[in-house]
């Protein structure tokens, strides 16, 4: 276990580089760098001509090293990651990257996971419960719900959840984690009843969207599980139903599940990343969505190296527990 737990996270760190190498070169491959949004604001903004503009514009690049050759860029860049932990400085924001991350980034994650702990829990009940109930009107109901939350896109609730809110329900504050007079308040009971009356848009969709395919999943391995011969055997030996089918189908029905997680997560951070840009929410989405529109590449490029790092991590966690609930399962030869 130990070994393939080291072989994985060895293997990552090339695929990492690889993966950062092929961001910084998509990002870079639109024409205009943040130079040319430096030029853009002197003339809408601050009335300059445009050969004053270009001036600014090209000695902004010359201070910042935007004029150097892109692999220079991207080598300078790599090697403050790895010889210092710096991953640049951001242009829009005027700070390092780090600060942004750190800034932005745990609240991404906490809302990731509690809509994936959501997702996982309803989706497997509701999987059990539509299984046991094969072709019943609670079958049809669940997976109406589940087809529906497959197919509708995320962004496409999102717009229609801001419409209803601020059109209907007259809710103003829809782009902020606390009311204004939360904001810079101590944690308390009220204030965190404050944040959940702003986030919860956010779950809720996310959430729906993740539960279907565990529902859709668990409702089809549970129904293959109970006409398995073992499962057959537990009930000639005068198991009840319940015990047949929480203590040797379910678990059995539940390894392609366990197996998903490993971009069950990924897929519920992208999820709250899309609902968050348009709820406008500071979280990870809004920023990757700034910092692309106006050149800020650093921003950009760590972002999306944290999210593929996340779905390797989710990878091997996903390994780790199948090799923990089925001890049959054998990986890579090990022992």
């Amino acid at each position: 276990m130990l070994k393939f737990l080291a072989m994985r996270v060895a293997s990552a760190i090339p695929l990492l580089f690889v993966l950062s190498l092929v961001t910084f070169t998509i990002i870079q491959a639109p024409p205009g760098d943040y130079a040319d949004y430096i030029r853009s604001q002197a003339i809408n903004q601050g009335g300059a001509s445009y050969e004053e503009a270009e001036a600014q514009a090209q000695a902004y690049r010359v201070a910042n090293g935007l004029d150097k050759p892109l692999p220079l860029q991207y080598a300078n860049w790599i090697t403050g990651i790895v010889t210092r932990g710096d991953f640049g400085h951001s242009l829009f924001y005027n700070k390092p990257v780090g600060e942004v991350v750190a800034e932005r980034l745990p609240r991404t994650l906490i809302l990731a996971l509690v809509c994936h702990f959501l997702a996982s829990a309803i989706g497997i009940g509701f999987g059990i419960l539509a299984a046991t109930r094969q072709y019943s009107w609670i079958d049809t109901t669940l997976s109406s719900v589940a087809f529906l939350g497959m197919t509708v896109p995320r962004f496409l609730m999102a717009l229609i959840m801001v419409y209803v809110l601020v059109f209907h329900f007259s809710v103003s504050d829809i782009n902020n984690f606390f009311s204004s007079r939360y904001g810079g308040a101590q944690w308390s009971w009220a204030k965190f009843v404050d944040l959940l009356s702003h986030v919860w848009p956010v779950i809720a969709i996310a959430v729906f969207g993740g539960l279907a395919y565990n529902m859709r999943v668990m409702r089809g391995n549970l129904l293959d599980t109970l006409n398995a011969q073992y499962v057959e055997t537990a009930r000639a030996k005068g198991l009840s139903e319940s015990q047949v089918i929480m203590r040797h189908a379910v678990p059995n029905a539940m390894h392609p599940l366990i197996m998903y997680q490993g971009v069950a997560l990924p897929y519920m951070l992208t999820g709250e990343i899309e609902v968050a840009i348009i709820f406008g929410l500071a979280t990870v989405g809004p920023a990757i969505v700034g910092s692309m529109q106006v050149g800020d590449v650093y921003v950009t490029a760590t972002f999306m190296m944290v999210l593929a790092a996340t779905l390797i991590l989710g990878n091997i966690i996903a390994d780790m527990l199948l090799v923990l609930v089925d001890p049959r399962v054998r990986i890579g030869g090990g022992d």
